[in-house]
């Protein structure tokens, strides 16, 4: 792996993972509030937008370190109407920026319901519009076979909706197991005189509301279904584009064959194996018990924590190959 390049791995992965995650809440909020409360809606979509916006600007702040001097940045923003990575700067800072923007006002319940709603559409389009303007930073450079080609953007989508479903679906686990935890709290007084262990299911049963806690499960039960299936179909795409994407690069022959090699090694066989393990295997698993998040809550927060785990590593191996991969026409 080139260490050169990776800041820019990381930060194309996580700003990738983040606009994906965002899209992915925007669906659970969405579809959810056709059959939920918004009080349980609420309870299980909000605590994961705390996680968008740190990882947002984390991967921005990595990506300064590609430029070696910071001030380099607004040089890049000086060519908006020209450049694709002038493109991909502003897309970034305004995703991040909006992203935090309906963080508050979503979480703090600011303003009226369509006006956050609004403001979450402007956020997502300004997300879709950082993969895309990523994805031609590199698909416009006509000298490298490696990166000219259809494949750049469905890998930088596909990375997307992956790793963000992933992420929301480990989010919404992990934190409803959280306030579970939280809840049972209050158990703990009497429990402590008879000596009983209060059980995870007993955790997940015992809530604050009860109005809202059969709402709640039956949410999480449909949301993390569904981002499974997602990510599960999403990286079958991506299983099958690759070997048609490298069958692409051996018909043009010359440089191409140099890019080609490059995913001959080890690391091209540990990323395929990860991401099928982690967004195919575990994502089954992941479907059968998430039918019954109440008595498998314990057991959704390691499988989907290891999914996404693994996933993540696997892109990030993905994003070092591509990186690799470069190799030029001509000087």
């Amino acid at each position: 792996m080139n260490v050169a390049e990776l800041p820019m791995i990381l930060f194309t992965v996580i700003a990738q993972m983040c606009v994906g995650a965002f899209l992915v809440l925007g669906v659970v909020q969405t579809a959810g509030s056709l059959r939920f409360s918004a009080k349980a809606i609420d309870q299980v979509a909000d605590p994961a937008l705390l996680a968008i916006g740190p990882a947002m600007i984390f991967g921005l702040a990595v990506s300064m370190f590609h430029m070696h001097d910071v001030t380099h940045t607004f040089n890049v923003i000086r060519h908006v109407g020209s450049s694709w990575l002038s493109r991909e700067i502003l897309f970034g800072t305004g995703f991040a920026a909006l992203g935090f923007l309906f963080a508050v006002v979503q979480l703090l319940k600011w303003g009226h319901p369509r006006l956050r709603q609004g403001l979450a559409v402007l956020t997502a389009l300004v997300g879709l519009g950082l993969v895309y303007s990523m994805s031609m930073v590199y698909y416009s450079l006509v000298t490298v076979p490696a990166w000219h080609s259809w494949f750049v953007p469905l890998q930088f989508f596909a990375t997307a909706i992956i790793l963000g479903s992933l992420a929301i679906g480990t989010a919404l686990v992990v934190t409803t197991l959280v306030h579970a935890r939280q809840v049972a709290r209050g158990l703990s007084a009497p429990d402590a005189d008879s000596g009983r262990k209060v059980s995870l299911r007993e955790r997940f049963t015992t809530h604050a509301d009860p109005a809202v806690r059969d709402e709640v499960e039956a949410l999480l039960a449909v949301s993390v279904r569904g981002i499974v299936i997602t990510a599960f179909v999403a990286a079958a795409v991506l299983l099958v584009a690759i070997p048609l994407y490298l069958g692409g690069l051996t018909a043009v022959g010359g440089v191409a064959l140099q890019s080609v090699e490059v995913y001959a090694g080890g690391l091209f066989v540990a990323r395929l194996g990860l991401l099928a393990l982690g967004a195919g295997l575990l994502a089954v698993f992941t479907y059968f018990i998430a039918a019954k998040p109440r008595e498998n809550l314990g057991r959704l927060v390691v499988v989907l924590t290891t999914s996404f785990v693994l996933v993540f590593v696997a892109e990030v191996l993905g994003r070092a190959l591509f990186y690799e991969s470069m190799f030029r026409v001509g000087v």
